[in-house]
């Protein structure tokens, strides 16, 4: 069994302007929900999780994997990001060889920062650089410059902490070239996971705004297509393999965390707008997390002075939950393992096939038959290993993501 704790952090020193995270630029938001004593909240969440657990029936082994994000965990105090891991050694127990990791703004950290969260037991820290660009950094309201970026990598690597570096692709006003120096210069910083996305622009954030009024273009999906393919080409020649859509990373260099998430493991999500996933949420906790088991979804509130009220009162701080059914959980495994690099296992799918129709579902799923995907093999989307049966997305497929999984929909009688 794998479990995982993800720990949301939902303060900033500033909302970029593409952001439309769970986050806020107050010191202090209601309820105990403040910078300073923001650890001490998500310590007591921790208990009630666990209480919560525990009269379930589901007992979680030690944490394979803890991930702090947000918003933006290192405008907290190093001392505050450790305590909180503390926290979960004593509630759930840390595995031997966890990955511990943190997000990381360039701006908020030094080589002491750094320094604190290797000897507070962190192993891998994520660092926003978005881009290499002034001007692009500039666009996506980015106050970091490239050099801090740098002086990061290079201070988690003197303590022996692994590095990654997240970027942006599709800023308005971006170029080919741009976009070529972003990748080059994150190659050359050495480190060994680079996760590259297509910009998102949400139409209530400043920079949706932005574009609706006509003052910055609308990312074009052609262009977007143009640098996820430079990003491959380059990351590919420099010894990095892609592993999932968005993510490369050197054979070992994976982040185990975010694999856990598109294998669907069981992880507890704290902090406000925080999701928990839960295989073995049956009420006895024997089920196995497998394409049969029943689960559960939850998702605290997202307003952090309700989230800290509601742990005040001594309530998890859940804004609601549902149950996975097989059906769903059919739908979850197909949208999932088609991101992977390790493919689509059609055997866990035709069980979930299987199990779909032992629980008595009403929609008439269908098993899938590997002869089914020729038309999609010759199409160039996937390909198909025959000695596992597991679907492989081509990098047409990856580009085609959604196009692919809705065929898999159609074939499964979603």
């Amino acid at each position: 069994m794998t479990y995982e704790i993800y720990i949301h952090v939902p303060f900033c020193l500033r909302r970029c302007g593409y952001c439309d995270f769970n986050t806020y630029t107050a010191v202090d938001l209601g309820a105990g929900a403040s910078r300073g004593n923001y650890a001490n909240m998500v310590v007591r969440e921790m208990e009630l999780t666990r209480r919560w657990q525990l009269d379930h029936g589901i007992e979680e082994p030690a944490a394979d994997t803890v991930f702090f994000g947000g918003g933006t965990p290192t405008i907290l105090s190093a001392d505050d990001l450790v305590a909180m891991l503390d926290a979960i050694r004593k509630t759930w127990g840390i595995a031997p060889g966890a990955e511990i990791t943190t997000e990381a703004n360039p701006d908020t950290v030094n080589e002491y920062y750094i320094n604190r969260l290797a000897e507070g037991g962190f192993t891998r820290i994520s660092f926003g650089m978005q881009s290499a660009v002034p001007h692009v950094l500039r666009t996506l309201d980015r106050t970091h410059t490239p050099a801090n970026v740098a002086a990061g990598v290079e201070a988690a690597n003197r303590v022996g902490l692994r590095s990654s570096v997240d970027l942006i692709y599709g800023a308005p006003g971006e170029s080919l070239d741009d976009w070529r120096t972003s990748v080059c210069t994150a190659i050359d910083l050495g480190v060994n996971h680079i996760s590259a996305y297509a910009l998102t622009v949400e139409p209530t954030t400043k920079m949706g705004r932005q574009i609706a009024a006509g003052t910055l273009p609308k990312p074009d999906d052609d262009d977007e297509a143009a640098k996820y393919e430079i990003a491959d080409d380059m990351l590919t020649a420099a010894g990095l393999e892609w592993y999932e859509v968005s993510n490369w990373a050197r054979p070992g260099y994976e982040s185990r965390h975010n694999l856990g998430y598109w294998r669907n493991v069981d992880w507890a999500g704290l902090g406000p707008g925080a999701h928990s996933h839960y295989n073995r949420a049956t009420g006895n906790g024997n089920a196995d997390s497998d394409a049969t088991a029943h689960g559960l979804r939850s998702w605290d509130i997202a307003h952090p002075r309700l989230w800290g009220t509601a742990i005040n009162e001594h309530r998890i701080p859940w804004d609601g939950s549902e149950t996975i059914t097989p059906g769903e959980n059919l739908e979850e495994l197909i949208m999932l393992g088609l991101r992977l690099r390790e493919g689509l296992d059609l055997n866990l799918i035709n069980r979930a096939v299987a199990a779909s129709e032992s629980n008595g579902e009403t929609a008439p799923f269908r098993h899938i038959d590997p002869a089914e995907l020729r038309p999609m093999v010759n199409d160039g989307l996937i390909i198909i290993d025959s000695a596992t049966d597991r679907v492989i997305p081509t990098r047409k497929g990856r580009l085609l993501n959604d196009a692919v999984i809705e065929r898999f929909f159609d074939l499964a009688g979603i």
